[in-house]
C-alpha cells in the first residue's frame, strides 16, 4: 500500500473509531434507560441488565457501522479539502479514481466488520438473549416476589403481596384473574406459599377469601376458605427457549435445505432468502456509505456556506439506497427465485459513485457535449 493510502486510511479509521463510538454510546444509553426500567421493575438483578445490554450490543452496532463509516469518509475528505491536501494530490497527477481507492479499502474493512457480526455474532446474541427472556419468563420468583408492588406477570392477571418475610411467606395477597372476558375471580389471603411442583408452580393461599364477578349477569359470588392451592403455572409458561427464529441461525445453517429450516421455524422459504442475502447485502452498504460520502464532496464546488449542501445531497443518496432496499424485501419475501434483487442497491450505490468519480475525473464534459449539441 502506498504511503498516501496509508496515510488517508489512517485518518479514516481513526475518525471512523470516534464516530462509531459516539453512535454506539448515545444509542446505547437510549435503549439501556428503557431495558433498565423493565428488568429492575420485574425483580432482576444489576447482572441481569448487564447481560443483556451486552447481547444487545452487536444488533446495535450493525446499525451504527454504515453511519460511522459515511460520518468518517465525509469528515477526513471535508479536512483534507480545507486543508488544500486534495488539491496538492490533485497537482501531482492523482486523478480521483486514485484518490478514492483508501476510501474503497476502508469500506472494505467496515464491510468485513459488519459481516462478521451479520453472520455470527447478531445471531448468536439474539439467540441467547431469546434463551435468557425464556428463563426470565419461567422465574417465579423474579415475577410474584416483590413485595409491595402491583405486579402483572402475564395479560389479565395483577399480583400484590404487602410483605415476604425471611421464611418466604407471602403476607396479605391480592390475586386478580381476568383473564375470561366474562368473569373476574379475586383472591385474597392473609398468607400464602409458593410451592414448586416438578415444571409447575403452585401459590398455596390461607385463610382468605375468594370472590368471582359475572360481567354478563352482574352477579357477585364470594367464598371464604381455609387454604387454596392456585395453579400459577399458566401464568408464568413461557416456550422452552430453543432458537425458533430464522435471525436466531448463523449463515452457515441458513444455507441448508430451506425446507427442513421452514418446518422447524414456521419461516416460508421467501423470508429464509430474504434473511441470508440480507446478511451479504449490509456490508456492501458500508462501502457504497463510504465511497458516495467521499465523491459526492469530491465534485462539489467551492461555497462560503460550506460543504453542508453535499453532505444533505449525499445523505439523501444512502436514504435512497436504503429505501430501494426495504421496497424489495417484499419481492424476495413473496418469491425466493428472486433473492438475487437484494443486491439491487447495491448496484444502484456502484453506478452513483462511478458517475460522480466520472464527473470529477472529466469536470468539463459536460459543458463540452452542451457545447457540440449547439
Amino acid at each position: 500500500m502506498a504511503k498516501l493510502d496509508r496515510y488517508v486510511l489512517s485518518q479514516l479509521l481513526l475518525l471512523f473509531g470516534f464516530f462509531s463510538l459516539v453512535l454506539v454510546a448515545v444509542l446505547w444509553i437510549n435503549r439501556a434507560v428503557i431495558l433498565f426500567d423493565r428488568l429492575i421493575s420485574d425483580g432482576q438483578t444489576a447482572l441481569v441488565f448487564l447481560e443483556f445490554t451486552a447481547l444487545s450490543l452487536p444488533k446495535l452496532i450493525t446499525t451504527v457501522l454504515p453511519l460511522a463509516t459515511f460520518a468518517a469518509s465525509v469528515y477526513v475528505t471535508n479536512r483534507m479539502n480545507n486543508e488544500s491536501e486534495l488539491t496538492v494530490m490533485h497537482a501531482t497527477g492523482s486523478s480521483p479514481w486514485r484518490l478514492a481507492r483508501p476510501v474503497f479499502i476502508f469500506g472494505l474493512i467496515s464491510a468485513t466488520m459488519m459481516s462478521l457480526l451479520s453472520h455470527v455474532l447478531v445471531p448468536s446474541a439474539q439467540a441467547l438473549v431469546s434463551e435468557r427472556e425464556a428463563e426470565i419468563s419461567q422465574n417465579v420468583t423474579a415475577r410474584l416476589l416483590t413485595e409491595g408492588t402491583f405486579l402483572n406477570p402475564t395479560k389479565g392477571v395483577t399480583f400484590y403481596t404487602r410483605e415476604i418475610d425471611d421464611e418466604g411467606v407471602l403476607r396479605d395477597v391480592f390475586l386478580s384473574d381476568r383473564r375470561v372476558p366474562v368473569e373476574t375471580v379475586t383472591y385474597t389471603a392473609s398468607e400464602a406459599y409458593l410451592v414448586r411442583n416438578g415444571d409447575g408452580s403452585t401459590l398455596i393461599m390461607v385463610d382468605g377469601l375468594a370472590q368471582r364477578l359475572n360481567t354478563q349477569t352482574q352477579t357477585l359470588s364470594t367464598a371464604k376458605f381455609a387454604d387454596f392451592s392456585f395453579d400459577i403455572s399458566a401464568i408464568v409458561k413461557s416456550d422452552d427457549g430453543k432458537s425458533t427464529s430464522i435471525r436466531h441461525l448463523n449463515s452457515l445453517a441458513l444455507m441448508q435445505d430451506w425446507d427442513v429450516i421452514a418446518d422447524e421455524t414456521g419461516a416460508k422459504r421467501g423470508s429464509i432468502a430474504e434473511e441470508l442475502h440480507s446478511r451479504f447485502a449490509q456490508p456492501l452498504f458500508c462501502v457504497a456509505a463510504a465511497l458516495i460520502g467521499f465523491s459526492t464532496l469530491l465534485i462539489g464546488g467551492f461555497s462560503r456556506f460550506g460543504v453542508w449542501r453535499e453532505v444533505v445531497i449525499a445523505f439523501g443518496l444512502l436514504i435512497f439506497i436504503d429505501g430501494a432496499r426495504s421496497a424489495l424485501v417484499d419481492t424476495v419475501v413473496q418469491d425466493a427465485s428472486k433473492w438475487f434483487v437484494m443486491y439491487v442497491p447495491a448496484l444502484i450505490g456502484a453506478a452513483l459513485v462511478a458517475g460522480m468519480l466520472f464527473t470529477a475525473a472529466h469536470p468539463r464534459w459536460w459543458r463540452r457535449r452542451k457545447e457540440v449539441a449547439l
